[in-house]
């Protein structure tokens, strides 16, 4: 399940570096005051069998702001999006934001105007075409083309030999997470945005927005669905277009 905050804000912009990492913060801040339990068990340990933190969030979007080249418009009405597919999660978040007026992102005030459920599609025909609307980031081996080892913070993007391979075992080991049938497929990869890097706490991870066909039992896509793809949900990337 998803859910859209509705915000306002009288900044004009945002700064790049505050353009995904404030999320993280902000969930984990919301589970500690409205679930500490969970929040202690999210943070320190993860989930599952490979302690992943199940839940992920989209970049804050103002429709109506001005666009400035090289700035990060903001402005006026918005929309933050948050998701997860463990309903424990997404209830506390609802409690959390339902009881604030203000939100602090990043150093930037928005001001809490609503806040709806999206319940998730039933993708019954177990195929689906998903574009994220935050880069999508991956980590390979970290060997090259000969199989020398390479840097540890071995990133990967989207058109490069090892992305489908570690993609595919993203998305088994999130359903794993989960309990949920991993029978999951990356089919394609039909289109690939610009490489883009944001700045989040261990430092910037470079990605790409991705169009990707996905096919698999519908309970699961349903989790992907809310969660993201990729790595780093946590932080905001990966997120999947509504």
């Amino acid at each position: 399940m998803r859910l859209q905050v509705a915000v306002t804000t009288v900044a004009s912009e945002l700064p790049w570096a505050g353009v995904l990492a404030p999320g993280r913060g902000v969930v984990y801040d919301l589970l500690a005051r409205c679930a500490p339990e969970l929040d202690r068990r999210l943070h320190e340990e993860g989930m599952g069998p490979h302690g992943m933190a199940p839940f992920g969030y989209g970049a804050p979007v103002f429709p109506s702001a001005r666009r400035r080249r090289g700035r990060y418009a903001a402005g006026g009405g918005g929309v933050v999006e948050f998701g997860s597919p463990v309903p424990e999660v997404v209830e506390a978040l609802a409690a959390g934001f339902t009881s604030r007026e203000l939100l602090d992102w990043g150093g930037v005030a928005f001001r809490l105007t609503g806040v709806s459920a999206v319940e998730q599609p039933a993708f019954s025909s177990g195929r689906v075409r998903w574009r994220t609307a935050t880069p999508v980031v991956m980590k390979g081996s970290g060997r090259d083309e000969s199989g020398a080892l390479g840097p540890r913070q071995a990133w990967v993007l989207p058109a490069e030999p090892e992305w489908p391979v570690y993609m595919q075992g993203n998305l088994r080991r999130k359903a794993e997470t989960l309990g949920l049938d991993p029978g999951v497929e990356l089919e394609a990869v039909s289109w690939i945005g610009p490489k883009r890097s944001f700045a989040v706490g261990s430092g910037m991870k470079p990605g790409a927005e991705v169009e990707v066909e996905l096919s698999g039992p519908p309970e699961t896509l349903r989790a992907l669905w809310s969660w993201g793809l990729g790595q780093a949900n946590s932080a905001g990337f990966g997120w999947v277009r509504a």
